[in-house]
């Protein structure tokens, strides 16, 4: 009745004081509106919600009636804001927003073209943390820490609160300087069926069969264990056939994402740091003391084609190719996303958060009747090379990123859009349509303590500390629309099977040096740019604290396992 009540007062003195020709009023009656119907839940009273849209209605006048130009990747949280945020600020404001919505492969493709052609194709761009190495080196878009105190302090939000943030360390150059802000983070974890793995007469059975416990894979060992008992040992479930792994093997762009999405480093191939790996990161790219590639091959202290990456391709094929059901090798990453969903894959090592949404809906083979989920995430497993220290998983970041060759006009209306849809009294609401957290403040809201049990451990996760663990690409890597496609094609030869993992990945890291060696006889990098070291023997490298790693003798330790519930204690 309240809501009511404050809605029809509002229409009524819209009316007489003139409609239309009193904007301002109008503009405060709107989100007055959408606070009330559509913000909600929220971090923020009420009250403070209206402070901060009375700021967006300040701030935006001078660009009223303007229209500007966005673009992101097609995911839930973006659809939000294309369809239902971007009608909000533009009723709020009076600055229009053409969000659109294309694959993450032409996101680059459109940013890489602005990059090179300087013509303004996009206002803002919702783009991956992963370029943040690129950003930093050839200083082609606004780094953010100068824009907010300088050129664009009037169209900084004074309760943008940066530091709610969990991503903003993903976003910062080794200069110090915010380059993109954070607006939806997922990361990829282990995903496994509860149901089954908790089920007496299946727990026996391995148990039996291996001598310890079925439960959360620590270790790859222990996946391979579990994807190997499931495949061939239960095989039928409720008559359905079931299978102990699930992947995708298509030589397509997404194949890339596979691997470049920190595959590596959770095999253990690179150094110990957080976010990255230094010296050698998650792509196997080394850099010296001033975050300059000196090499991707072990022959130049890189670790592309190490024993630590060969070993992380080799178990990637065997998986696929053994466990996975069988049209599983010809799917690209959007066919295998929903394949968990229907209910007959017993775990997935390398599954993305993003699905959860899709994961949790009524009615699924995979939900229970009351809403629970028969599933649960929990922390990837690592291969016998990671060390701890390393990171164990990829987090997509995508962030909103302000090109220098956008005019200042522009730019500052699309910097206002940019913080409307990441602002606290919008945020909350976007993280429980998409599930994409970017800030502390809404991880830890009631609203999401009372949503967890439906959840499967997402919001277990993310107030864990085990979070810090997983991480976008980082600063190591110059220039990654360049060197990102060279990944699925490599990749591809490995798993489709016309070369071996050894050869695949000494082709991908020259590939890589190709690239990295271009760069540095160009120049455009400056002195950030490669500067790659001259060939060695690689026993030199191996024989080396750190990454590159020399090979195991045994690459399949003792297989650890842990209950999925004393994980969880362990967080709380």
């Amino acid at each position: 009745m309240r809501k009511n009540r404050i809605t029809a007062i509002a229409a009524a003195l819209t009316m007489v004081l003139g409609g239309a020709s009193s904007p301002a009023f109008a503009d405060e009656a709107a989100a007055q509106r959408w606070v009330n119907d559509e913000f909600q839940p929220s971090t923020l009273s009420k009250t403070d919600q209206m402070k901060e849209m009375d700021w967006f209605i300040k701030a935006a006048a001078p660009f009223k009636g303007m229209e500007i130009n966005v673009v992101s990747e097609t995911i839930t949280t973006h659809e939000y804001e294309a369809k239902t945020l971007a009608k909000a600020f533009y009723e709020i404001t009076g600055i229009k927003v053409n969000h659109d919505l294309i694959g993450e492969g032409d996101v680059v493709e459109k940013l890489q073209t602005q990059m090179q052609s300087g013509k303004n194709i996009y206002d803002a761009y919702i783009n991956d943390s992963d370029l943040i190495g690129t950003h930093w080196r050839y200083q082609q878009v606004r780094n953010l820490t100068d824009w907010m105190a300088g050129e664009g302090k009037d169209v900084t939000n004074p309760t943008l609160d940066v530091d709610d943030f969990i991503g903003k360390s993903f976003t910062t150059g080794p200069d110090g300087k915010l380059y993109q802000l954070p607006d939806q983070q997922f990361a990829n974890l282990y995903w496994f069926r509860y149901d089954w793995f908790t089920d007496p007469a299946i727990k026996s059975k391995f148990k039996a069969k291996y001598g310890y416990e079925l439960g959360v894979p620590v270790n790859w060992s222990a996946y391979q264990d579990i994807a190997e008992f499931f495949t061939n040992d239960i095989k039928e479930i409720n008559g359905e056939r079931v299978y102990g792994h699930m992947d995708y093997g298509k030589k397509d762009p997404s194949l890339g994402w596979r691997f470049t999405d920190a595959w590596l480093s959770m095999a253990g191939a690179g150094d110990k740091g957080e976010p990255n790996g230094l010296p050698v990161d998650e792509w196997g790219i080394r850099v010296d003391e001033n975050s300059r590639p000196t090499g991707s091959c072990v022959a130049r202290g890189g670790a592309t084609n190490g024993p630590a990456a060969v070993y992380s391709v080799e178990k990637y094929v065997d998986w696929l190719k053994n466990y996975a059901p069988p049209n599983a090798a010809g799917m690209v990453f959007s066919e295998a996303g929903p394949v968990p969903a229907q209910g007959n894959i017993a775990q997935q090592i390398f599954w993305y958060t993003a699905f959860t949404a899709d994961m949790v809906k009524d009615g699924i083979p995979v939900v229970n009747a009351d809403g629970s989920p028969k599933w649960r995430m929990a922390p990837s497993p690592h291969g016998a090379y990671w060390e701890e220290g390393q990171k164990l998983g990829y987090q997509d970041a995508g962030s909103w990123t302000l090109m220098k060759s956008t005019p200042v006009e522009r730019a500052k209306a699309a910097w206002l859009y940019a913080q409307f849809v990441v602002s606290k009294t919008v945020s909350l609401k976007k993280s429980h349509v998409g599930l994409t957290f970017i800030r502390e403040s809404d991880i830890n809201d009631q609203s999401f303590t009372d949503r967890a049990p439906k959840l499967g451990g997402l919001i277990e996760f993310y107030r864990s500390p085990a979070r810090v663990q997983w991480s976008p690409t980082g600063t190591n890597v110059p220039d990654y629309p360049k060197l990102a496609q060279l990944w699925w094609q490599n990749i591809g030869d490995a798993s489709s099977g016309a070369k071996t993992a050894q050869e695949a990945m000494d082709a991908l890291c020259k590939a890589q040096e190709r690239v990295l060696s271009r760069l540095e006889r160009a120049g455009v990098q400056g002195d950030i740019g490669p500067k790659l070291n001259e060939e060695k023997d690689p026993e030199y490298w191996l024989s080396q604290p750190g990454s590159p790693k020399a090979k195991l003798a045994n690459e399949k330790p003792q297989p650890i396992t842990v209950d999925y519930d004393e994980l969880i204690k362990s967080w709380q």
